[in-house]
């Protein structure tokens, strides 16, 4: 069968695709159906993540505002399992078209919508359609039924492993090489599993039995699957947070900190100083942005755990005296989150890669002042590139000596994309 024209015009020239009978299975049913507010949420959110280049978190809070929580979940599921799945749904898209359909178009997101739902979650085509087309009208809902329609009976598959898309998936493989980008796309196409750290690292078994977790560190329980955290037994009493397993790494290799004066420095959201703070350290955190340190002071409040924070910028901050650890997590393109957050693969540009880079050297070598002589420093980065990592550590001060460095890679390691080093001052 011929591709459908995929312009945004009504197709009324001979041969095109028309509207079937009434009879017809395929016909849309009434557009005030279950599940149409989801999708129209989600719709918005990949428009707003993929055109306007904003956050999925954020673009979804405002378009499922008055949805139900159902239907506030759903249109998660949507959006995030199709910006995992984009590359492979925009080559399948430009397969059942015949002529190109702008990314930026309305049908577009519609139909990737559309065809994830069918493809990758099994909804029945009926129930495809009538969320489909209520969103679209004229000539581009047309079209939606036909192509809708084309890979009902098709059915072709949307692949185990998502492609990663560009340019990160051509940089991963320079940077990389094959196989870490055949990891990278397997983490992509996984549901990630939900990591906590604990308030009190002796109870890591006590924890583990009682949540039906794993542990892989001390201090560390991993529950599979997606959870209603706030559900959770120990949360009320601020017994854990969430936090992934590769982000709580970098204070564990700080080392026994009890007693001692660390610097979290670019602090917020705040899993790393609860870190410090529940290893007995007596824990400064700096973060220029109030608001970010006023969900830091909840959280210590709830965990009960104590810190001081500060509010500033670190390049404009002095300390009062040298601090024995400081804790660097540099603000970054965090393309290592990518399994949590598939949005950042999209809103993240590669050209804009030097001048963080700049920045976290700036940063690292700021840092060094404030370090007593013997002293450990953390630098970290929740990034897959180079520039942000191993290169910033080749440029480091002369007063630093590098005494270990890892890169955490998805899918290979059991978390999040990381690069961790640990510096001591001459």
């Amino acid at each position: 069968m011929a591709a459908p024209g995929c312009h945004e015009r009504a197709r009324d020239r001979p041969g095109g695709p028309a509207d079937p009978p009434r009879s017809s299975p395929l016909t849309a049913p009434d557009p005030d159906v279950a599940g149409l507010p989801a999708r129209r949420a989600a719709v918005s959110a990949l428009h707003a993540v993929l055109v306007l280049g904003r956050p999925l978190d954020a673009a979804l809070e405002r378009a499922s505002a008055g949805l139900s929580a159902r239907d506030r979940a759903l249109a998660l599921a949507l959006a995030s399992g199709a910006l995992r799945f984009v590359a492979d749904l925009d080559s399948l898209l430009d397969r059942l078209c015949s002529r190109p359909l702008p990314a930026e178009s309305r049908a577009r997101q519609v139909l990737r919508i559309a065809l994830y739902a069918l493809l990758r979650l099994d909804t029945p085509v009926h129930a495809v359609l009538g969320t489909a087309l209520p969103l679209l009208e004229g000539g581009p809902r047309r079209l939606a039924h036909a192509i809708i329609a084309r890979a009902a009976r098709e059915r072709p598959r949307l692949p185990r492993r998502p492609t990663l898309p560009e340019p990160w998936r051509t940089r991963w493989q320079v940077q990389w090489g094959a196989e870490v980008v055949a990891q990278a796309s397997a983490a992509l196409g996984a549901t990630p599993p939900t990591d906590l750290a604990l308030r009190e690292p002796r109870a890591t078994d006590l924890w583990a039995s009682r949540l039906g977790g794993t542990s892989l560190a001390p201090g560390h329980v991993r529950l599979e699957g997606s959870h209603r955290i706030a559900s959770l037994p120990g949360f009320a009493e601020g017994a854990w947070w969430v936090q992934d397993w590769a982000a709580q790494e970098p204070v564990r290799w700080l080392g026994a900190v009890a007693g001692m004066r660390v610097l979290d420095l670019c602090a917020a959201p705040g899993g790393k100083t609860m870190q410090l703070a529940a290893a007995g350290a007596e824990v400064t955190a700096l973060d220029r942005d109030p608001r970010r340190l006023e969900r830091l002071a909840a959280n210590l409040h709830r965990t009960h755990l104590r810190a001081t924070l500060v509010a500033a910028d670190a390049f404009q901050w002095e300390p009062e005296r040298p601090f024995k650890a400081i804790l660097l997590d540099a603000p970054c393109s965090a393309t290592g989150i990518f399994r949590r957050h598939p949005d950042v693969l999209h809103r993240r540009e590669a050209y804009g890669l030097a001048d963080l880079a700049r920045m976290q050297r700036n940063l690292l070598a700021r840092a060094a002042g404030w370090l007593a002589p013997g002293g450990r420093l953390v630098y970290a980065v929740c990034s897959m590139e180079r520039e942000e990592g191993e290169e910033v550590i080749e440029r480091a001060p002369a007063s630093l000596r590098i005494e270990a460095e890892a890169r955490l890679v998805p899918g290979r390691d059991p978390g999040d994309g990381f690069f961790i080093a640990r510096l001591v001052r001459t």
